[in-house]
């Protein structure tokens, strides 16, 4: 099997985990997963309509790095002007148009230095991140494993319209991430509209949204019970320099 098929299978099965109904990470033709290609100048993302539950090798295309990421650098396109460049940026013209979303992808696998993303619209995230207190729960932590799995620091973008413009704003969370905190996220949460897992193999991306769900389920219990009881900043801090974490860490992903 060469290196792009064995990519695909695992993309497609990836995809399947993160789109099993019975996990409410996202329905019908929700969410969108993205790989980069072996040869690094192409990635594979989900093709608009494509349901992730579901998906086979012909629910993917594959689109060209550079061309996506020149026109991320646009001030600014049109609706029927996206539509039309499609055809330019796919390495097979004759593949389903890609998501909506290959830009944001683009940036998660080259800014963001992910291989594996796997976006979803879990029932439990957006409970809170449709709430009036937005991504706000999220910013302090609860227990150990949401620091291992999802990282200290989520990144947090604000409602935009899905598409051109909200990977523009990505972009510049991104770039300010990293500058603040000398890395990537793995966490990107979008209020009002869902979670970005950012992972180094498709096992990571997984585990991100996983972690991600009980998180926010977790949250969700508390309310009912008085509010969240934060760990205390010094502790999370602790939890992800322990040098038996970073190894957890790395086993867990594989």
């Amino acid at each position: 099997m060469s290196e792009h098929s064995q990519l695909l299978e695992q993309l497609i099965q990836l995809s399947r985990a993160v789109g099993k109904e019975e996990r409410n990470l996202a329905i019908l033709g929700e969410g969108n997963t993205s790989a980069l290609a072996p040869d690094g100048a192409t990635f594979w993302v989900k093709a608009s309509g494509s349901q992730l539950g579901t998906i086979t090798q012909e629910g993917f295309t594959q689109v060209k790095i550079d061309a996506v990421l020149a026109l991320c650098a646009r001030e600014e396109m049109s609706e029927l002007e996206i539509q039309a460049i499609w055809p330019q940026v796919q390495v097979d013209p004759a593949q389903r148009r890609p998501s909506v979303e290959t830009f944001l992808h683009a940036l998660c696998l080259t800014e963001g230095g992910a291989h594996w993303v796997a976006h979803t619209h879990p029932i439990s995230c957006n409970a809170i991140l449709c709430s009036q207190l937005g991504a706000q729960p999220f910013l302090n932590h609860l227990f150990p494993d949401g620091i291992v799995v999802c990282g200290l620091h989520p990144a947090v973008i604000p409602y935009v319209d899905p598409g051109f413009a909200l990977a523009k704003v990505i972009r510049a969370e991104l770039r300010r991430y990293q500058e603040a905190w000398g890395k990537s996220p793995k966490l990107l949460l979008m209020e009002n509209h869902g979670i970005v897992a950012l992972g180094q193999n498709a096992t990571e991306a997984l585990n991100i949204s996983l972690m991600a769900d009980k998180w926010a389920r977790t949250i969700l219990g508390t309310y009912a019970l008085g509010g969240p009881r934060f760990m205390p900043t010094e502790e999370a801090n602790r939890i992800d320099q322990r040098l038996d974490e970073h190894y957890r860490r790395k086993a867990i992903t594989g």
